[in-house]
């Protein structure tokens, strides 16, 4: 009995440590909670050695004091207004803007409620059965299955097998897409020579990909896979597959309303650069500028900073971000807040900066001029 009840002890402190590990996350809550309860059991019987209990306690109580502070600070900032005000002044080149322009233009832009309404999913079940994406000389890839309510997130069972008899292959998501929007799972598995791997891919969303995306009916993957020792090697696979969880039928792409408060810094033929909010002072403690990224472009599309000053101070964000062909994205351009009064300021006044974009693969620009912001 007594090794039962150690037993338990030791799954307390197990828990209780994923908890607190994981105490940022929503799953944190349930490891905790579930190592209280074991804890307790153990606490109970006063038989049973009782410091592996205590310790899974305590990391389960830290975890949960951990996961309600963030709790609490996400939801007291969930509702702060990252709205651009009236005052602020936008230069590109020579030209100011300070608004979207016309804004019958919400008339014109699609809305994706109305078109998830006309192709609904949310009363479908999920219909798709596995597919074969790469099956060569050298490796295989099969997406075997679906499981929406995985603890890390909406995820895709996956199989990989290395064909080789001497290499070892690292396979990588390059790029991965829902809807339309840019959402990397940050998934790279390595298979030692002649061996397979059952593995998942696993989609965390930011708030703002959240809002975007109501249910996940085209998620766009792009692979590769490539000798782990040798990365100037050609990959042995490169490829993009369409997962349809409902059927290609209900697949619905995002394209986001213009709000009055946008402020457009370019739309061009290939791409729209828009700042839709700017919060001067994040959960981070950093100047933050709200971007929309939209590549209209065929290729692959690099957007960055260089030559970026605050109040006539340079202060590089090291920010360049990639985003897929035909796809847009939700991400920031910061700056901490700690490294600008160390320069004396206070107050984020005037923003000037290089903004531009190339083809990733011509390394073509096709667009490039200074952005200057003034509040």
């Amino acid at each position: 009995m007594e090794k039962k009840l150690t037993g338990t002890g030791i799954m307390a402190l197990v828990f209780g440590v994923i908890g607190l590990l994981t105490s940022c996350l929503d799953v944190g809550i349930i490891f905790d909670l579930i190592a209280i309860i074991l804890a307790v059991i153990t606490l109970a019987r006063k038989a049973a050695k009782n410091g592996l209990a205590i310790a899974g306690l305590v990391c389960a109580i830290i975890g949960l004091v951990i996961a309600f502070y963030v709790y609490a600070l996400t939801d007291s900032t969930d509702d702060k207004n990252t709205t651009i005000s009236d005052s602020v002044e936008v230069t590109v080149g020579d030209d100011t803007v300070t608004d979207t322009g016309d804004a019958s233009e919400n008339d014109t832009d699609t809305n994706v409620e109305d078109t998830q309404e006309d192709n609904s999913s949310s009363t479908q079940d999920i219909t798709f059965e596995g597919l074969e994406i790469v099956d060569n000389d050298e490796c295989s890839i099969t997406i075997t299955g679906i499981d929406p309510d995985n603890i890390w997130g909406y995820s895709l069972d996956i199989t990989l097998e290395n064909k080789s008899s001497d290499k070892t292959y690292m396979f990588s998501v390059e790029y991965a897409t829902i809807n339309g929007v840019y959402c990397d799972p940050f998934f790279a598995s390595e298979v030692s020579a002649g061996n397979k791997s059952n593995d998942t891919i696993s989609f965390t969303l930011s708030s703002s990909e959240e809002e975007a995306i109501e249910d996940y009916t085209d998620i766009k993957i792009w692979f590769r896979v490539y000798d782990s020792d040798d990365w100037m090697a050609d990959a042995v696979a490169e490829c993009s597959v369409h997962v349809y969880p409902y059927g290609e039928e209900y697949a619905v792409k995002y394209e986001r309303q213009t709000q009055d408060s946008d402020i457009i810094l370019v739309d061009n033929d290939d791409i729209k650069i828009t700042l839709i909010g700017i919060d001067e002072d994040n959960d981070y403690s950093e100047y933050e500028l709200l971007l929309l990224l939209e590549n209209k472009a065929d290729s692959d599309v690099m957007f960055s900073v260089n030559d970026a000053a605050v109040n006539g101070y340079m202060e590089d964000p090291f920010w360049a971000y990639s985003v897929p062909e035909e796809s847009v994205a939700f991400t920031s351009i910061y700056w901490d807040l700690s490294s600008l009064e160390e320069d004396g300021i206070t107050e984020v006044e005037n923003i000037e900066m290089t903004m531009s974009a190339y083809d990733n693969n011509t390394y073509e620009y096709i667009f490039e001029d200074t952005v200057t912001i003034k509040q």
